[in-house]
Order: structure tokens, then sequence, then C-alpha cells
């Protein structure tokens, strides 16, 4: 099935809608998954709708919730996502950070009982277009087991950097802390693939397998093995202990229905580089320019930017399976 983009998001708009969300949560939303789309990452993109959709019309995901923002510090930003989606949360927070980093030149956001956020990568680019350098934190639902063990106690902990470039696109580092983002074992499973590539995933008694059902089961693989299960638990600190949110372990999935809300947490923090070094701008070019004089090299982000601007006007391609579950949403 192949949509154009204004259809696409009538398409996710009226999905939400049917659930009870707002217009603008539903607009909000769906234009993040949207973007994923655009940026290549379907497992990140529409392939959410069905779960998001469900979880609303059970409860489990707050449709009509409101973030709460307030400010302990001067500096800080709390956000409640008061088990609503995480995108509305995370944009009130960060709006009410940016005058806060420009002031102070540094200043955090910490969201708390939120849901799947997307991309982190997006919200380090927006920062990043704003002049500001940013780091994202997020935990999810237990997914990986510390070094050593069986039992999952960290999610796959996605982390984001982004750094603004005068006059270019910003260098976005987007990555997860499982050797890939457990959303593609997913998307493995919902198109009925029977195997996924050997070394993403351990089963529920720690051996290696290349079944999605198995690897759903089991746990992912951390990136870098022992580092990358290290990172996962810094990840994991400052995006829920810090908060106050579910950790891992406490939180329930992303891709069920019933249950409690997730309730895991967000965190960023914010840093207006000139504020330290005036000359940053400058300073950043030279260490650019040593980069890519390298033949071969590129820098991160390059090239997601590289692929949403050719797909822009283009018609985006929908799995037929999905485009019928979600029409099947609306329809109900």
């Amino acid at each position: 099935m192949k949509l154009s983009y204004n259809a696409m998001r009538e398409l996710g708009i009226k999905a939400f809608l049917s659930a009870g969300v707002p217009d603008d949560t539903a607009s909000c939303v769906t234009d993040a998954l949207l973007l994923a789309e655009l940026d290549g990452m379907p497992s990140h993109g529409f392939s959410r709708i069905p779960f998001y959709v469900d979880q609303a019309k059970t409860g489990k995901v707050k449709a009509d919730a409101r973030p709460v923002v307030f400010n302990p510090t001067p500096a800080v930003v709390c956000v409640d996502a008061c088990n609503g989606y995480a995108f509305p949360a995370i944009n009130e927070g960060l709006k009410a950070a940016i005058p806060l980093a420009r002031e102070f030149g540094i200043s955090m956001v910490g969201v708390r009982r939120s849901h799947h956020c997307g991309m982190l990568g997006h919200y380090v680019e927006r920062m990043a277009r704003e002049g500001l350098i940013c780091l994202a934190f997020s935990n999810t639902p237990s997914a990986m087991a510390p070094w050593g063990g069986k039992l999952p106690s960290y999610g796959t902990n996605p982390l984001a950097f982004g750094c603004p470039r005068s006059g270019e696109d910003p260098i976005v580092v987007d990555m997860s802390l499982s050797k890939v983002a457990r959303g593609k074992i997913m998307n493995a499973k919902q198109k009925g693939e029977t195997t996924i590539p050997e070394g993403w995933a351990l089963d529920e008694n720690g051996q290696p397998t290349t079944s999605p059902e198995a690897a759903l089961k089991g746990t992912m693989v951390p990136l870098g093995d022992a580092k990358g299960a290290a990172l996962a638990l810094m990840v994991e600190i400052l995006s829920a202990s810090l908060t106050g949110s579910n950790h891992a372990f406490e939180a329930s999935s992303f891709f069920e229905a019933e249950g409690p809300a997730p309730g895991i947490g967000q965190s960023f923090i914010i840093i207006d580089p000139e504020k330290m070094n005036p000359q940053f701008p400058a300073t950043l070019e030279r260490l650019v320019a040593h980069i890519l004089s390298q033949s071969g090299t590129r820098l991160p982000g390059s090239r997601r930017f590289a692929l949403r601007e050719s797909r822009r006007g283009q018609d985006l391609e929908l799995p037929d399976a999905l485009y019928e579950k979600i029409l099947a949403r609306i329809q109900k």
C-alpha cells in the first residue's frame, strides 16, 4: 500500500481520534510517527499505531491526559505525563527548558509516568536546530539482562546526542543499547518472518536464537556486550531512578493492551555551547573538517537527513496487513 504524506497523516489522526484521543494530541503523536517513516524507521513509525490505539481504548494509556509541568529549581523542568502519550509531555518540557538553557547555560528536563517516546534523535535534533546541545535518555520495559544474567533488568534504553552546526544540519547520534531495537523484532513477527539475524537476541534460557517468537520471550543482546549493559544501567538511572519513574523490570509492555500503564521515564540535558565557549561553532568546525577530509567518512545523522529529504513529496509505503489493522481500529 502506497499513500501520500497527507493521506498517511489523515489515517493516523483518524485512528487516534477513534480511541478518544483529543485532536491536538492525535496530531502530535501522528506527526512524530510519520517523521520516523520519512526517516526510514518503520519500527518507530506507523507500526506502533495499533498498539498505541488499543492501549488508549483500554485505558492503559490515558487518552485525554494533559502534561503537568513544574520547576523544582530555576534550571530544572519536571513533567508528569500523567500516563498519557510521551510526545506531548516531552514537547512541553523541552519548550520550557529552551529559555532556561539560554539563561543559565544548561537546563534539564525529567519526564515521569511516560510512555514510548519514539525516536529520541528527533528531540535532540530539534534542540540542535535551536543552537543547543542536547543529551537524551529513555528507559523502556525490560528486554535486556545485566551482563552475565538471564533475567531482563534493563530496557533497550536508547540514548541520543544532538549538536548544532552553523548553517548545516546538526550532528545527531541516536542509538539503542541493544544490538538492534526491539521494535525490529516485533516488525519481523508482524510480517510473519520466521527468522532474525543471529546475534540479536537470546531465548528465555539465555541461549542465542534466530526466532522472533523466542526472542520476544527472551532478552536482547546488548550493544558491545558488557560495555553496552553498563551503559544501559546508566540510562536506567538517568531516566527512571532520577525522575521517579518505573524501572524497566517494573514497567508493563508497550505491545500489550491490558495491564497497568508502563510509567517509564525520559530525561534531557540541554546546553548552550556558546555560554562556555563563545567560539564554539568555529572550534567544532575544525573537528568536523578533520573528520570529513578522510575518504569514506560521514557525520552521524547525515544519512537520515538525506533519506528524509529524498522521500519528501513521494508516496510512503505501508504494509498491507498494517494498513488493514489501522483501518479496523478506525471502523470499530
